[in-house]
């Protein structure tokens, strides 16, 4: 159990050096706005969304309906689903495990579990580690890598959370702190699917949505006006092409 979690500990190094510090960036918002630590410790471990707490708060602060912040959040949290499905046949294991390894597939979690080699016989050479598992660990090894990127955020959170409680900080710009993490991905997405037109439509659709639209309204109506725009356009070259 003990190589397990030293192999799944190192594994998930690349989480450690990010999670931590956007967590932190959660925690000092949360305390900003007001809401007490505990608060933060729930949304962290039950909710554990990444930009989905970071949005919540912002539809806190406009008082957004239970409806309109459910409808966002599904809308915002809906890849999940794709990363669920994708990974239930590679998780060669049942129960409790299984259940909380899908719970906690974040982007980065996904990335590090999706990358896993399949197993070869009876032990699993995964990449970054000098020593193989046995196969027949691989639930056990999905379930600490998982758990720790939980905790890098979790810790990181609360953290701020204190922080921001105890000490005066001028927060100005530390929630751009996930949306630069989202243009990040977004940029290594462009480089790999190639179809920079599919962002462009989506960007000056949040644009307009932004200027003339509430901003209660602005985010779905974005989601919605670029999902429709890009399959529209879709459908039309498919059409072309036959």
């Amino acid at each position: 159990m003990r190589h397990i979690f030293s192999a799944a500990f190192k594994y998930s190094f690349p989480v450690l050096l990010g999670y931590p510090v956007i967590g932190f960036a959660f925690g000092l918002i949360m305390s900003d706005a007001g809401y007490p630590i505990w608060l933060t410790a729930v949304m962290s471990v039950l909710m554990y969304t990444g930009a989905g707490q970071y949005i919540a708060v912002g539809l806190f602060a406009a008082g957004a309906s239970l409806w309109e912040a459910a409808l966002v959040q599904l809308v915002v949290g809906a890849r999940h689903i794709a990363y669920g499905l994708s990974m239930i046949n590679r998780m060669p294991f049942s129960g409790f495990r299984k259940v909380y390894c899908i719970f906690g597939l974040t982007d980065e979690t996904f990335a590090l579990l999706s990358s896993l080699p399949e197993a070869n016989g009876e032990i699993l050479n995964v990449p970054g580690l000098k020593n193989p598992i046995p196969a027949g660990s691989m639930g056990s090894f999905m379930f600490h890598v998982t758990l720790l990127n939980q905790s890098y955020w979790v810790i990181g959170s609360l953290v701020g959370a204190t922080a921001g409680s105890l000490f005066p900080y001028n927060i100005e710009g530390v929630s751009f702190a996930m949306t630069a993490l989202f243009i990040v991905l977004m940029l290594e997405q462009i480089k790999k699917i190639r179809k920079p037109f599919l962002f462009i439509v989506s960007a000056i659709s949040a644009i307009l949505c932004v200027v003339f639209l509430p901003s209660r309204f602005s985010l779905l109506a974005a989601i919605a006006f670029a999902l429709a725009i890009n399959s529209i356009l879709g459908r039309k070259k498919v059409l072309n092409e036959n």
